[in-house]
């Protein structure tokens, strides 16, 4: 029976375009565009000309091309990795993410005090930071950071909503009490940034889209939807190493092509989304560098398991043997991305130490004389127009019309179409088979499977962030036990139960995983590529600060 989605219930998440906010627990692999520990492929790019006399110069303006446009600045509510990138520039989190994804003390004081089996955290402040306003950074402040995305029913209440209660010990101390154990909490919820409490609450619609006030060593300044962003130095910034560049702005460059060009004009300075298309442009360029790490990513087709024959597993079987997901990926996605055949992130599974290579052979080899013969046999109509829906993305529309030629090739009608971000976000989560027997989306999650397994298959984000209306309730009882547990080995057990079941099941056709791939052009130094594209550009860290020849 299909089920219909109350639509008081759907929340649609415009940041879906690339992924949403997530934590992670274990670190991903380290820098290198091919996994030696070389931060980059092509020229030096770092603090020294050759001569080992180059020294850091202070001021300038760095111009970073983004994919797409920044939407909103606040926090509490940002959902889409391109908000993020300006986002971490302005704010800043309890804990910060390392050169990998190991989490770090940034405005804590020191790793939280875990107590309770797991279901208690107390987090001790510095004594010092400030916003940008001049008020200190209370416990207050990150108490109401903590639970404002779930009393404001924000998309981001997942990354929280274990929170039982906040209490505030003192100025510089919470007490964080979970309703349950949730194994990633520590590099999850407590990564997330910190807004002042009195500025949000002041003007909420201001503090998101006009006058955003962070603690972090840059400060918004102006900016235009779809043009650019502009923050400029927060010269009374707390923090230790203070920025060398004066401003950094933002611009929002959709075409890849385009993006290069830029870079080779000049007329940015770094370039985020190097494509397959333009790899070898950049890499082979005599004024920038490619920097590519493995990127912290998930990329599929999936299927409406709710009304039409997807929501047959024998149809969903039969179009696995239609497509070729090895050639479709090599063709379309190398060397930009690599073949993954698990719903986590190549980083992750490596991480945890999953049995990729038993996933693997899970899928089947094409063979669409198989495929045809198990669609017939399932009853499809001769006629039948299967339909693939598909974001405005180059690389995932190439891979739904790999699928749509496998079915056409084994005697079946299958279209796809390409939707503006808006009506495809409105779309891809109705369980309507008039709207769409399979999609093609991905995900930028934190290196933690729950990140993936919660949001993308458990029936509670139906409507939010799963639009396959799969049903299985053995495996949403496993998925929770999976999030809730405290024990690494447990949980590593109960995702080796969970993932080979959704992949037998096909509820997606894993796709790939893309590298984090940024150009960079030569008189731009000590600039490193983080593994979370949210994070970038990593403007400056406890391990690097970007300046310019002059």
């Amino acid at each position: 029976m299909s089920r219909k989605l109350d639509p008081s219930r759907r929340r649609v998440l415009r940041g879906l375009a690339t992924g949403v906010t997530a934590g992670a627990i274990a670190g991903c692999a380290g820098r290198g565009s091919d996994g030696t520990g070389n931060g980059t492929d092509g020229n030096s790019n770092g603090t020294d000309d050759g001569t080992g006399s180059a020294e850091p110069v202070a001021g300038g303006e760095l111009v970073y091309s983004q994919q797409v446009s920044p939407i909103e600045f606040d926090p509490i509510v940002v959902n889409d990795i391109y908000s993020q990138q300006v986002c971490s520039q302005v704010f800043e989190p309890l804990y910060a993410y390392d050169e990998s994804t190991n989490p770090v003390p940034h405005l804590a004081s020191e790793e939280p005090t875990v107590e309770r089996d797991g279901t208690r955290y107390v987090v001790e402040l510095r004594d010092g930071p400030r916003f940008q306003n001049g008020d200190p950074v209370t416990a207050e402040d990150v108490r109401y950071s903590l639970l404002a995305p779930v009393e404001e029913e924000t998309a981001n209440a997942p990354d929280v909503e274990m929170i039982d209660t906040v209490e505030v010990v003192d100025d510089r101390t919470v007490q964080i009490d979970l309703q349950y154990g949730y194994g990633p909490f520590y590099t999850l919820a407590l990564t997330r940034s910190v807004v002042p409490e009195s500025v949000r609450e002041a003007d909420k619609d201001a503090f998101n889209l006009e006058s955003p006030v962070g603690s972090g060593p840059f400060e918004f300044d102006d900016w235009t939807e779809g043009e650019f962003v502009d923050l400029v130095k927060w010269d009374d910034y707390w923090g230790d190493p203070e920025p060398y560049l004066d401003r950094l702005r933002f611009e929002p460059v959709e075409e890849s092509t385009t993006r290069v060009v830029s870079l080779e004009t000049g007329e940015s300075d770094v370039a985020d989304g190097i494509t397959p298309q333009t790899w070898e442009t950049v890499r082979n360029a005599d004024n920038m560098s490619l920097q590519s790490e493995p990127g912290i990513s998930y990329y599929y087709i999936a299927f409406n398991c709710n009304e039409g024959p997807t929501a047959d597993p024998q149809v969903r079987e039969a179009i696995d043997y239609a497509v070729s997901m090895d050639q479709a990926v090599s063709n379309f996605i190398e060397p930009a991305g690599e073949r993954n055949y698990a719903p986590v992130p190549l980083p992750v599974a490596d991480s945890w130490d999953f049995p990729v290579d038993d996933w693997a052979d899970i899928g089947h080899d094409r063979d669409v004389d198989r495929a045809g013969e198990l669609l017939a046999d399932a009853g499809v109509p001769e006629d039948y127009n299967f339909r693939i829906i598909v974001p405005p993305d180059d690389l995932r529309e190439q891979i739904g019309i790999s699928v749509s030629n496998g079915l056409n090739e084994a005697g079946y009608e299958a279209e796809v179409r390409r939707y503006d971000w808006g009506t495809f976000l409105d779309t891809y989560d109705t369980g309507n088979e008039d709207d769409y027997n399979m999609y093609a989306l991905g995900w930028l999650g934190g290196p933690d499977p729950d990140s993936y397994v919660y949001n993308l298959f458990h029936d509670g984000q139906i409507g939010a962030t799963n639009g396959t209306y799969y049903e299985n309730d053995e495996l949403m009882d496993e998925i929770i036990e999976a999030r809730r547990a405290s024990d690494i080995d447990e949980r590593r057990d109960l995702y080796e139960s969970i993932i080979p079941t959704v992949l037998e099941d096909r509820v997606h056709l894993p796709s790939y995983s893309l590298r984090v791939s940024i150009g960079v052009r030569d008189h731009v130094n000590d600039f490193v590529a983080h593994p979370r594209s949210q994070y970038n550009p990593r403007v400056v860290s406890d391990y690097n600060n970007v300046w310019l020849d002059q």
